[in-house]
């Protein structure tokens, strides 16, 4: 029995029926779960021989009629969806970037029936240090990695996927202790660097691979699959 079989029988043991028949002129659930197996495959990065890369936070956008009818069962579909593309990735030697999550959006543009489905690689980030007590104030730049912010002190930081790194990036391609970010300078504005700490992927400054780079605000980072980017944000001093 195949993956999207199991799907189906699933959904239907734990909806008894009720959600194919809110849809039975509308998308199906089978459509959703196909649309998002080939996501995943046509976005998969190769890290080695046996392990590719894939998105894990996915948006499916559905017309405002598909939309409602579905909102009743979400929370059901998602949690299957999920042990699917599970499925499909250990089937696949895929390696998920980070925890998987499906969300599901009202979009005025579809007509019933018609869909979209959106993907991105999110990495888990944890162990952002707090700032240095010397600093005596908020630090004046920051990392900003997947929408939050995690500040800089002197002397600075080592990001990285293993536990011995300060910021810890759950990403794939990012080695235990992949580069090192540092900080110098005292009233005013800081000097920012960045350093490779001989990472197998390497680290890539506003798209360039680099061993060592200066860096200013808005400068972009780029370590694994993961970005992070520089922010003077012009407070304490």
């Amino acid at each position: 029995m195949g993956i999207l079989q199991r799907f189906e029988n699933r959904l239907e043991q734990a909806v008894s029926g009720v959600f194919a028949k809110a849809f039975r002129s509308a998308v199906q659930p089978v459509e959703l779960a196909a649309a998002l197996q080939r996501e995943v495959d046509n976005s998969a990065q190769i890290l080695s021989r046996n392990r590719r890369l894939v998105p894990n936070t996915f948006m499916i956008e559905l017309s405002p009629v598909d939309h409602d009818r579905l909102q009743p069962y979400s929370t059901t579909l998602t949690g299957e969806l999920v042990d699917m593309l599970r499925d499909h990735a250990e089937e696949q030697h895929y390696v998920f970037a980070g925890p998987v999550s499906i969300e599901f959006a009202r979009e005025e543009d579809l007509v019933t029936g018609r869909f979209r489905v959106r993907s991105h690689a999110t990495a888990q980030v944890s162990g952002a240090p707090e700032p240095s007590r010397r600093a005596g104030r908020r630090s004046s730049v920051a990392l900003e990695i997947n929408g939050s912010r995690h500040p800089l002190s002197p002397p600075g930081v080592v990001v990285g996927r293993g536990s011995e790194a300060d910021l810890r990036i759950n990403d794939p391609g990012v080695s235990r202790r992949h580069a090192e970010f540092r900080v110098s300078g005292g009233r005013g504005t800081p000097t920012v660097s960045v350093a490779d700490l001989g990472s197998t992927n390497g680290t890539l400054v506003d798209g360039r691979r680099v061993t060592e780079a200066e860096l200013e605000d808005g400068s972009t980072v780029r370590v694994g699959n993961t970005e992070l980017t520089v922010v003077f944000t012009h407070e304490g001093g």
